[in-house]
Parts: C-alpha cells; sequence; structure tokens
C-alpha cells in the first residue's frame, strides 16, 4: 500500500515535501530502490524515519518514549541510506507541567543526539485531541520555547504539533530561528475537520497519515485510488 501511495503519479515534490517512513519500510525497496532513495531521486520527497520504539506506560498525565538503545546504529544506516531527518512522538493527555517538561526534554535530549548523527529531528509532543485539559498546550509551548532557547545556533530541529485550539498560538514557533518547519498532525481529526483548523494556523503545514489515507482502500482501481489520493 505505501508503494502504492508513493507510485501513485500524483505523489510528488510539487505537493509533498517529505514523508516519513517506518523502520522496516525504510529496509525495501520500490520499484528495485531503496525506498528513501526512491521518495528523492524519482519524486523529490525528502525522506523522513520513525525512530521511537513507542510508547512508555502513562505517569503525571503523559507517555514519555521508551528507550532507544539502538538508535546510534540506526540513525548510521539511516543516513547511510540517504534519510534526511526522524521523526519520534510523545504523548500529552493533561495540563501537568511536570509531565510535559519531562516529555520536551527527553525529545530536545533525542534530538540533539539525532542532530549529531547528521540528521534533522521532527520532535513530536503530541496533546490528545480528546483530552479534558487542552491548556496543555499552552504549558508545551513554554517547555518548547525554553528548550528551543538553549539550542546550538545552526542546529534547528523541526516541530509536529496538535492543531491548537486558538488560531495561530503556534506562530511563535513557526518564527523562531532555531525551527526549520512546524508540521500539524491530524491527531484523528477527520480530514475535512484537519485541513479547516489548519487553514486557520498561518505558516504551519500538513503532516497527515490518518487524514490523507482517509477513503483509500486495496480494493480500489487505480484510477479510483489515485483520484482519491489526488
Amino acid at each position: 500500500m505505501r508503494s502504492r501511495m508513493v507510485t501513485s503519479p500524483v505523489f510528488g515534490g510539487d505537493r509533498i515535501l517529505g514523508a516519513i517512513l517506518f523502520e522496516g519500510t525504510m529496509d525495501r525497496e520500490i520499484r528495485g530502490v531503496g525506498s528513501a532513495e526512491y521518495l528523492w531521486s524519482a519524486k523529490g520527497v525528502v525522506p523522513f524515519l520513525k525512530v521511537d520504539k513507542g510508547l512508555a506506560d502513562e505517569a503525571d498525565g503523559v507517555q514519555l518514549m521508551k528507550a532507544m538503545p539502538e538508535l546510534d546504529a540506526l540513525l548510521a544506516r539511516a543516513a547511510a541510506k540517504g534519510v534526511f531527518g526522524t521523526k519520534m512522538r510523545s504523548v500529552i493527555q493533561m495540563a501537568n507541567a511536570s509531565g510535559i517538561g519531562a516529555v520536551v526534554a527527553q525529545q530536545f535530549e533525542v534530538g540533539r543526539q539525532i542532530l549529531a548523527a547528521g540528521l534533522v529531528p521532527i520532535i513530536e509532543p503530541e496533546v490528545d485531541i480528546h483530552s479534558p485539559e487542552k491548556g496543555a498546550a499552552e504549558v508545551l509551548k513554554a517547555s518548547l520555547l525554553a528548550q528551543l532557547a538553549e539550542q546550538p545556533e545552526g542546529r534547528p530541529v523541526m516541530l509536529k504539533l496538535t492543531i491548537p485550539e486558538v488560531d495561530d498560538f503556534s506562530l511563535e514557533l513557526v518564527e523562531h530561528p532555531s525551527v526549520l518547519r512546524v508540521v500539524a498532525l491530524s491527531g484523528g481529526y477527520s480530514r475535512d475537520d484537519a485541513n479547516a483548523k489548519l487553514a486557520r494556523n498561518h505558516g504551519m503545514i500538513a503532516s497527515f497519515s490518518r487524514a490523507l489515507t482517509e477513503g483509500l482502500s486495496a480494493q480500489q482501481s487505480d484510477s479510483d485510488f489515485n483520484a482519491t489520493l489526488d
């Protein structure tokens, strides 16, 4: 299915900046070429790799990332395959300052390890869209700004954030000199809802997986599949 999406004539660098691969997808080929190499050489799409190993149990209203003892080896392999950057996800359920601080500290600690390996990290502290405490986004923004203030010059990161409830709430992050891009996750919103919310937040761009693949199925003819993806 991933090969079908990537090889579709409507999927290309004129509309898509980057694509995030699972490790298994990175290790496979598309039309006889390594997946990351195919994305860039055939489609002009920048390849990223999901590097986290899933979420730890909830504590202090958040879920940190599980330990990644093999990360350095994975990063070296990714760089050799032509991968540009990485993505790693934590989840925030409640506006707990201690928990959110731990999430952001862990994300930036690992992010700096990724930068040292020559790759660009997408830092993703997702605020659950069903959280009863949407104020978590405010605590998160303050914590992100504090870490960005410590970011070495010339070593920018990317941020992947839940679309905020308050329009342009993330604009300060979008304009920060240590941030390459702020991308928005659809987070379970329908495509229509995610698009409408994103359109009201200037400078954020879509990083949608669930919303992008909505309506696609393996049973569709190529013409129907491509028309839906289009």
